[in-house]
């Protein structure tokens, strides 16, 4: 009797020490998470970090405070850690009306939106359009992320709502000109736009759309002048810095595009970004241009560096690494102007024993007329003339080019020509080539080509 009388009262004993432990419990950790609030408040970012990681080392499920660990990350500047917590926050919450479901989805679509992580972030618009309907802000986000994957009839139903929400959303209006335009409803497109500078000129966002209208319409002196106020809208100023880097692109003044292209990298808060990436792409492409291969170069490794698939950059660097290591190339693709018809003046004389009778120089390279170099009795033989074209930009080269060469050749009763290249040939170049007066030089027999010349 007395040990089942000792049995009960263990067994009642333990029941109340849990009782009493899921009761302290439950009173103190809300205290202690208004604690990491309040140093939030106060601004000790680091004393609110350590209280959150140390009630998760206690219960790693604790949604709240992985919830507020986050908001400490994010408020010590440090969102990357934030959108790690939230992630975990996203897979164990249970939302209440002491943790609003809304704010949190909030701020990890913004976050999920700032580091690129776009699939993520239009289900959290999404599911944001569902628990806020009367919010048009979300309903514009989601169709700013829609038209970023092409889909461009639910981006403009989302526009469209974001509008009919808030007659005043400027932003919805402008995005939903810029996709008129692309539809090529150009009266629609130019109405929203201008009622979206209307609404607030002070607005500068509502200008880089501006500028995408009048680029798209090779209207660069415009858009140029469009995207200039759109800088003055920070979370712009970077596109509208790449936008007017390639009208100038377009525009062949390659030193002005370097120059927004430079900027546009400084402009960068993110190195990893997506613009950022593209405006250090199109700066090594100006340098390419340029023949400031180097300069190329440390452009392309360093966004090789943050993604090793972007583009065609591997490619590049394999292209140019070869470069480095082979001197007689390099100095036919990045010399000046005067050394580069030197080199190609060799070429012709060493592989074809011909000499210019004219030179002309080419965005491209030089072109030369050429005949036979003068032999003993030179006077008494009729001379054959060939076109010679030295090529030294990256692009394989169209049959186009070939296509306006022929012509040419036809009219001056020209002989034979031949088309010298660091780059490559297109299958339809190759094509129109055969049967043709025509021998293409590619990159292979150029080097070996060069090696039998004197630099």
């Amino acid at each position: 009797m007395a040990t089942i009388q000792i049995i009960i009262i263990a067994v009642m004993a333990a029941f109340i020490g849990l009782l009493s432990y899921v009761i302290v419990k439950s009173i103190l950790s809300p205290k202690k998470i208004e604690g990491i609030q309040k140093l939030i408040k106060q601004g000790k970012y680091g004393s609110a970090v350590k209280l959150a990681k140390n009630m998760i080392t206690k219960n790693p499920r604790d949604f709240k405070a992985h919830y507020f660990l986050g908001k400490a990350y994010l408020a010590d500047n440090k969102p990357e850690l934030a959108l790690m917590e939230y992630k975990i926050v996203n897979q164990t919450a249970i939302f209440d009306e002491t943790f609003s479901e809304r704010e949190f989805r909030r701020q990890i679509a913004q976050l999920y939106y700032k580091f690129n992580q776009p699939e993520e972030a239009l289900k959290e618009y999404i599911l944001l359009t569902k628990l806020e309907p009367n919010v048009s802000e979300h309903f514009y986000n989601a169709g700013k992320l829609f038209e970023n994957r092409q889909k461009s009839d639910q981006a403009l139903s989302f526009y469209q709502q974001a509008i009919k929400l808030d007659r005043r959303n400027v932003k919805a209006h402008a995005s939903l000109g810029l996709l008129l335009f692309r539809a090529k409803q150009f009266a629609e497109a130019k109405k929203e736009i201008d009622l979206a500078i209307a609404l607030s000129p002070e607005t500068y966002s509502s200008y880089y759309y501006l500028g995408k209208i009048l680029k798209e319409g090779k209207d660069y002196p415009g858009a140029i002048n469009a995207f200039e106020k759109a800088l003055r809208d920070p979370e712009f100023k970077q596109r509208a810095l790449i936008e007017r880097g390639s009208c100038y692109m377009a525009a062949n003044a390659i030193d002005k595009a370097i120059i927004e292209f430079d900027r546009a990298v400084a402009a960068a808060s993110d190195d990893s970004g997506q613009e950022t990436l593209y405006a250090r792409y199109f700066l090594a492409l100006c340098y390419e241009k340029e023949r400031k291969i180097e300069l190329a170069l440390q452009q392309w490794e360093k966004i090789y560096h943050q993604n090793h698939t972007f583009r065609d950059v591997p490619a590049k660097l394999a292209q140019y690494r070869d470069l480095q290591a082979n001197d007689n190339m390099k100095e036919f693709l990045t010399s000046n102007t005067d050394l580069f018809i030197e080199i190609c003046k060799k070429l012709a004389l060493s592989a074809y024993k011909m000499e210019p009778r004219d030179i002309q120089i080419k965005k491209y390279g030089c072109k030369f007329i050429a005949t036979e170099s003068k032999a003993e009795n030179w006077q008494n033989v009729r001379q054959q003339v060939f076109v010679m074209i030295f090529y030294r930009e990256p692009d394989l080269i169209e049959d186009t080019l070939l296509r306006q060469q022929l012509e040419e050749m036809k009219k001056q009763n020209y002989f034979k020509c031949v088309v010298f290249t660091s780059s490559g040939f297109t299958r339809a170049t190759i094509e129109f080539a055969e049967n043709r007066p025509f021998e293409l030089v590619g990159k292979d027999k150029l080097d070996q080509l060069l090696s039998k010349i004197s630099f």
